[in-house]
């Protein structure tokens, strides 16, 4: 389930989705607080999941994890892995290694891993060594044909682009599995991945590693029908993102075989090995029993030639079938028609069930409708769509009820791991409708849903009677990661749902720039804001560690929110109308909730941004009421003379700090209580106030140094001429300037100055930014007295320093204005180092860095750092990963609490564009 594009003027430039590449003890508390949550929630597995960053690393391989929120709606491979970290294996000798604390042997191992594309796109291949108790034990095959999308340029954003040149990739995981050789690995001895030197791939990024020892193939049922007695014949060649040439396509045979079963009402027998479905033909079968030796021994492998024109149906089609105990797979390369997209198991009828299948590689591992069906013990790993979609549409049925859903398996899934997809109506081509039986009483308990890159971790959308509940969600890449709405405007009304007793651990998202919440009620968000969502009771959850706010409220009437805990949110704990999820209307009950944890600069455990919403509250942790007082940003008040940034209104929320019409914003992840914010490509970079509308306003609390007469300086962007566009006021609501008008500069990305004089007196006071007129951007507002220094780049023209440079790229070209000009250090030497001397030391809080306009994207991790002698450097930022992204400008912003430096040094670590440091530009402000 994919929500549409939320258009809006800016796109994010700078990437904050940093990495800790010195330390592996967020990735061992990520994998600490996930398996905590497992304890009281999801599904009872067979396997025990090492998480990369818990285990040891090797030879100087590094723990690479999510350190905060993304400021931009593209993906890293941080935000994919499970726990938001991974190790990374970089060179020879570098390793990750774990003890196996299963209490039992292992005999066979589950990979989640990465490894680069190929320059063109389409895959590579690599083995990876695998070592037990310090001695070689075999080479593990990994691909990564069937991953890497690209989003990059237009129309490519939550697509199946493959092209390497269009850049900011996705979908960096895919999983392997194989048996162990050899003895079991004993329980206390040691298992290590390795690169080696015949291990080619330029790098490994390991994510997780499931260890099990699987029970023998089972029996073949007695009286039953082997596939292999109509003319079925099984490969023995592996696959490897890749069908195997010599297979024999078993289509036919397989088909024959189900029919014969169905007449003599027998039980269908898949015997182990892998069967061939060449071609773009699937399997139908109708009331029988269809069993397999087990999921690590019988596997049906959809081969079909690529590209391909053909709509595919499901692998397996089944009507009232039971089907127990194999593997399904397949040669796709996305969700789309022509790189073989289609689904593993499309089922109806009437108390059908699936037991224990394990799918990879295709649309969606199940696509299911009818009446008293099941579905369980089932694994679903790196598909393109969802994991498990329960319908009321699946194989032309218009009926969806009674269905459960427990102790399933979901990593890595491109949509939602799990769906509860009511349906209202299709329309056909000719503008015909279809309508459907709204969906009823389906049950969903006790799964795993792990590291959803493209949709929500469970969604339920439409219907009534639905039980979700002991359900664990885990490291959402983009999206919500438990959702209780409506979807389309063609999505029947929610009239009823109970979310209980789940645990949500590291979820939420910035997928179109919404930063949206780890657990949501309400309209809005999936392609509409209209549609009723009512009685929906969300008790006794777990929000862990959320992204962005712990828990959202839209339009939706009597939802209750009862003994839910959120802890440690990105932003807010429970927030009324988060940004993109409008509530106009709507009413709920809160009672005995609990926020603990708040860090994030304005951040509260209860926000109402929409009056209109009627809110109960009583025994909550905040609180009955939920009013914040106000108060500068940051803490301190604005020094006038100087600079106000537009972003830094008060801190107090809705009514206090600002007033908006409607919450929007791409940046509000800059601030806890944050909105109408954007990425800005003014010099300087940062942030500024978007969105802006008649009737808004925001606050400023400033410090006057000496009562008179100023000159103020608004930085500002206008498409158009906006006449009276806003004023400023006093705390009394006098207008101190009159009505200011604003040129037009040609777009809302292009910069200019209108100024105003105002009087104020000395002290502490509170101005209202009171916007009259909508139509514009703001980044700053200057307050000038006589005396007041203009804003200047302090590094310009300035002297500069370096570790080493290449040919004649040194480190003067840093500060010579000249843009096409830059600094190369010598090449495969990281770290790398360059400086600039201020000739005395200055008060600074935001660093510029650029590369030339033409050059394409790549990430530079990098550290700045600050000294007052050159000898003493301390750390301004810590170290962390930065996108330079052509459609950005090239240029990467750097904010950093104020301090005192005459030095400043940008100590490259990493380059993913080339083996070196590289910048044309680094600019030094104030500001």
């Amino acid at each position: 389930m994919r929500p549409p594009a939320a258009p809006r003027r800016a796109r994010t430039a700078l990437l904050a989705t940093t990495a800790l590449l010195a330390t592996a003890l967020a990735g061992a508390t990520a994998a600490a607080t996930t398996a905590a949550a497992a304890d009281s929630a999801g599904a009872t597995l067979p396997f025990v999941q090492f998480e990369a960053e818990a285990g040891t690393p090797t030879g100087g391989a590094v723990v690479v994890a999510l350190a905060a929120a993304p400021t931009t709606r593209y993906s890293s491979a941080a935000l994919e892995a499970s726990g938001h970290a991974y190790v990374h294996l970089a060179a020879t000798g570098q390793g990750v290694r774990w003890t196996n604390t299963t209490g039992g042997p292992v005999s066979a191992i589950n990979l989640r891993e990465s490894i680069p594309d190929s320059a063109a796109g389409g895959g590579s291949t690599a083995t990876l060594n695998l070592y037990v108790d310090g001695a070689f034990r075999q080479a593990l095959n990994l691909n990564s044909r069937q991953s890497w999308f690209y989003e990059g340029g237009d129309g490519h954003y939550n697509g199946s682009d493959q092209n390497p040149a269009d850049g900011d990739p996705r979908d960096f995981f895919d999983e392997a599995h194989a048996f162990v050789t050899g003895a079991p690995i004993a329980p206390g001895s040691t298992v290590e991945l390795r690169k080696d030197a015949a291990n080619t791939a330029a790098y490994y990024d390991i994510d997780v590693l499931d260890a099990e020892n699987p029970p023998p193939p089972a029996a073949r049922p007695a009286g039953s029908l082997s596939i292999t007695d109509c003319g079925a014949v099984a490969s023995s060649t592996p696959t490897n993102g890749s069908a195997a040439p010599d297979a024999v396509d078993s289509t036919a045979a397989i088909q024959t075989c189900i029919d014969q079963a169905q007449a003599q009402q027998r039980t269908l027998w898949i015997p182990p090995g892998t069967f061939y479905l060449r071609g773009t033909t699937g399997l139908t079968a109708r009331g029988i029993t269809i069993v397999g030796a087990g999921q690590w021994y019988s596997t049906i492998y959809r081969d079909v030639p690529l590209p391909n024109s053909t709509p595919l149906a499901a692998l397996f089609n089944l009507t009232s079938t039971h089907v127990q105990g194999f593997h399904l797979d397949s040669d796709s390369t996305s969700r789309e028609t022509v790189d073989g997209g289609g689904g593993a198991m499309d089922t109806t009828g009437d108390g059908w069930s699936a037991d224990g299948i394990w799918s990879q590689h295709v649309e969606s591992g199940y696509w299911a409708s009818g009446t008293r069906g099941s579905v369980r013990n089932a694994r679903v790993t790196a598909v393109w769509a969802d994991g498990i979609n329960v319908n009321n549409v699946s194989l032309g049925n218009s009926v969806g009820s009674d269905i459960t859903a427990t102790n399933n398996f979901v990593r890595g899934t491109g949509d939602d791991g799990m769906a509860v997809n009511s349906v209202n109506y299709n329309t056909d081509g000719n503008g015909n409708r279809t309508y459907y039986t709204p969906m009823a009483r389906i049950t969903m308990t006790r799964n795993t849903v792990v590291a959803p890159w493209g949709g929500k971790g469970i969604g339920v959308y439409g219907g009534s009677g639905h039980l979700i509940e002991h359900n664990l969600i885990s490291d959402t890449a983009r999206y919500i990661g438990l959702g209780a709405g409506r979807f389309g405007v063609n999505g029947s009304d929610l009239l009823g749902a109970t979310l209980n007793a789940n645990t949500v651990v590291r979820s939420g998202g910035n997928g179109y720039d919404q930063g949206q919440p780890a657990l949501h009620v309400g309209n809005g968000g999936d392609g509409q804001n209209t549609g009723t969502v009512d009685r929906v009771t969300v008790t006794d959850n777990t929000v862990l560690n959320p992204l962005y706010d712990g828990v959202g409220l839209s339009a939706s009437t009597n939802t209750v929110l009862r003994d839910n805990t959120v802890t440690s949110p990105g932003r807010n704990g429970f927030v009324v109308a988060p940004p993109f999820y409008p509530a106009p209307t709507g009413s709920a009950t809160l009672t005995d909730n609990t926020v603990t944890g708040l860090s994030a600069p304005g951040a509260t455990a209860y926000r109402n941004n929409s009056p209109a919403f009627a809110v109960t509250a009583s025994g909550n942790s905040w609180g009955g009421g939920g009013a914040e007082p106000e108060a500068p940003y940051g803490g301190s008040p604005a020094a006038v003379p100087g600079t106000v940034q537009a972003e830094d209104y008060d801190t107090g929320g809705p009514g206090t700090g600002y007033f908006v019409n409607t919450v929007n914003g791409t940046a509000n992840g800059y601030r806890a209580d944050g909105v109408d914010l954007e990425a800005i490509t003014d010099t300087g970079g940062g942030y500024g106030l978007g969105w802006t509308s008649g009737g808004q306003w925001q606050r400023y609390t400033v410090d006057v140094a000496t009562a008179g007469t100023y000159t103020l300086t608004l930085r500002y962007a206008a498409p158009a001429a906006v006449t009276g566009a806003l004023h400023l006021a006093d705390a009394t609501g006098t207008n101190l300037t009159g009505a200011v008008g604003l040129p037009a500069t040609g777009d809302w990305q292009t910069w200019a100055d209108a100024t105003a004089r105002l009087t104020l007196p000395a002290g502490r006071q509170v101005l209202t930014l009171v916007q009259d007129t909508g139509g514009w951007n703001l980044n700053s507002l200057r307050f000038q007295g006589t005396s007041a220094p203009p804003a200047t780049d302090l590094a310009a023209g300035r002297p500069t320093a370096e570790s080493s440079h290449t040919d004649v790229y040194g480190s003067g070209n840093l500060t010579d204005g000249n843009r096409a000009s830059y600094w190369e250090s010598a090449n495969n030497a990281h770290p790398q180092w360059a400086q600039v001397d201020l000739g005395t030391t200055r008060t600074l809080s935001r660093a510029v860095l650029r590369l030339p306009a033409g050059w394409g994207a790549r990430t530079q991790t990098l550290t700045l750092l600050g000294s007052t002698d050159g000898t003493a450097f301390t750390p301004l930022k810590a170290s962390a990963p930065y996108l330079f992204d052509p459609a950005a400008d090239n240029t990467v912003t750097v904010a950093f609490p104020a301090a005192q430096a005459r030095y400043v040094r940008v100590q490259v670590i990493a380059n993913t564009g080339w083996p070196a440091g590289q910048l044309s530009e680094l600019q030094l402000w104030q500001q």
